[in-house]
């Protein structure tokens, strides 16, 4: 990385750094991997309690109609991050950017680790908090499908805590949890249960087996393992006397972690479990039935902070001073490449229809992705297959071929297993849904019609990403003004021993030490820039 040094005279320190306003409302959300509403207590099911959870919808809002834009992980994490649709950011695969495996993503289909290039205006919501005056923190997991940048976080670790911040700042914090991921059916099918397997309802779509049963068993024990460290969050919130005034979110990053749950643009993939607690407990006990789709949390946020949602995000504020006045009639889906197989896939649904195209009929809904093929439920559903041993509700989802189109009625059947596209009486209802789905493409500019190759391609000329031009400067007044010519880029800045980068918001002044770079989603940063004092 380059440097560049500069040597001035010293002068009075007159470093700008926002105040804390404590009426500021502190935020949190607590995030719960892989997990639909079906079996949460507070959506009906009675098979285990959670009382951490319940207590908090006794003093919050249920939402009953909380969806992903994407029934997995990483591309749901770049819309809530950003307030957009993946399809828009070039983050609709899964998964685009992964720095642990050394720059290789899916080196068996030569998928290189690649950070898209957003469109002008798109940044990490939480940077707009921090220049506020919030302490934002988040851990341990990101997976944003694209690189973070540093003017995101205070902290982003295992080790993020409210506590850290200055006495009186507000905060946004970020607690994930990883206890009920997919992963952990598997993981954990040794442990004991905390649920009779024999108590447990089976859905339809699955055979009532004993191994069935058991993976079941295993994620009603890893929501009462997350219902325990929801608990421990809670609990600190209280003895810090901060639980009343915070506003609090928990949903789950997409659906539940089985075969047609995760990846699948039925509900079971696509509903989230989702409670917003006010601050002062406002509308305690109630539901709300409104269509809410990750692309409307960032901008809900910046509202509940009282924060204008910047015009470029895809979302609408839900709560807060800028909250919309418009009920969404109709949320919009996507699915594309998950690890190693590409199987493009849209969907809009309303509270009563969900339409859903698949782009290539040759390939099963039951696609053989590695990585799900570890869970005993998996290998049992594709051995039951094998032999004719499935009913018609089933097997259809692991029919080698697939139906160009799909129409269900989510009123009369809320399994979705029965496709009306081919009904004379719904062609108009077909219709109208077709031609909504097709405008949003249009409209929000879906890449997924463009290979991927040839995205990277276009993002990443001769292999690299771009890179941000040098900083320029204007020295005045004894401050150090700084400004970068790439458009729309964000100038950070900090100590030279610190950690943790600063938003730069006003010039600094000359008689301190500090290093600053420019940085943008989809660029590498700026070459560094480092003012000493002479």
């Amino acid at each position: 990385m380059g440097v560049i040094l500069l040597f001035l005279s010293c002068s009075e320190h007159k470093e700008e750094e926002s105040t804390a306003n404590t009426r500021l409302p502190n935020i949190i959300w607590l995030v719960a991997e892989d997990q639909s509403p079906d079996w949460f207590p507070m959506y009906g099911d009675s098979t285990i309690s959670l009382p951490h959870l319940e207590s908090l919808t006794r003093d919050g809002i249920l939402f009953t109609n909380a969806v992903s834009p994407v029934p997995v992980c990483a591309p749901a994490r770049s819309a809530i991050i950003t307030g957009m649709y993946p399809t828009t950011l070039g983050t609709h695969n899964m998964r685009t950017y992964n720095a642990y495996a050394n720059g290789e993503n899916q080196p068996s289909i030569g998928i290189p680790s690649y950070s898209p290039m957003v469109p002008e205006g798109v940044k990490m919501f939480t940077e707009y908090l921090r220049k506020k005056g919030y302490y934002t923190s988040n851990g341990p997991k990101e997976d944003y499908n694209f690189e973070k940048t540093d003017g995101a976080w205070d902290e982003s670790s295992k080790n993020r805590h409210w506590r850290k911040r200055r006495a009186g700042q507000p905060f946004f914090a970020v607690f994930n949890f990883s206890v009920c991921h997919e992963s952990q059916v598997w993981a954990r099918a040794k442990d004991s249960l905390l649920v009779n397997p024999s108590k447990i309802k089976v859905p339809p779509y699955f055979p009532d087996t004993e191994i069935v049963r058991h993976d079941l068993a295993v994620n009603y024990s890893n929501l009462k393992r997350l219902d325990d460290q929801i608990g421990s969050v809670l609990a600190q919130l209280k003895a810090d006397g901060l639980y009343e005034e915070t506003i609090i979110f928990f949903y789950g990053d997409h659906g539940g972690p089985f075969p047609r749950y995760k990846r699948a643009l039925y509900d079971t993939g696509l509903k989230v479990p989702m409670i917003i607690k006010l601050s002062g407990n406002e509308r305690p006990g109630t539901k709300d039935d409104r269509l809410i789709s990750f692309v409307d949390l960032a901008p809900t946020a910046l509202s509940l902070a009282g924060i204008e949602p910047p015009k470029v995000m895809q979302g609408r504020a839900q709560l807060g001073t800028f909250a919309t006045r418009k009920s969404k009639k109709y949320t919009y889906h996507s699915s594309d490449r998950f690890d190693e197989i590409y199987d493009r896939l849209r969907a809009v649904r309303s509270e009563r229809y969900k339409y859903i195209k698949n782009f290539d009929t040759t390939i099963s809904h039951a696609l053989v992705v590695s990585y799900r093929e570890q869970m005993p439920m998996m290998r049992e559903l594709r051995n039951l297959y094998a032999v004719n041993g499935l009913n018609k509700n089933q097997a259809q989802w692991l029919h080698p071929h697939k139906p160009a189109e799909e129409l269900y009625d989510l009123k009369e059947d809320p399994y979705e297993l029965n496709n009306l596209a081919l009904l004379p009486i719904m062609q108009d209802t077909l219709l109208h849904y077709r031609n909504l789905l097709d405008t949003w493409m249009e409209e929000t500019n879906d890449l997924g019609s463009v290979p991927e190759n040839e995205l990277i391609d276009k993002w990443m000329p001769d292999g690299l990403q771009p890179q941000i031009r040098p900083l320029e400067l204007e020295v005045k007044d004894s401050t150090i003004a700084l400004f970068s010519k790439t458009r729309d880029a964000t100038i950070v800045w900090k100590h030279p021993k610190d950690s943790v980068w600063n938003i730069y918001v006003a010039p600094l002044n000359t008689n301190i030490h500090f290093e600053a770079k420019a940085e943008r989603i989809g660029y590498r940063d700026s070459e560094l820039f480092q003012y000493e004092i002479n």
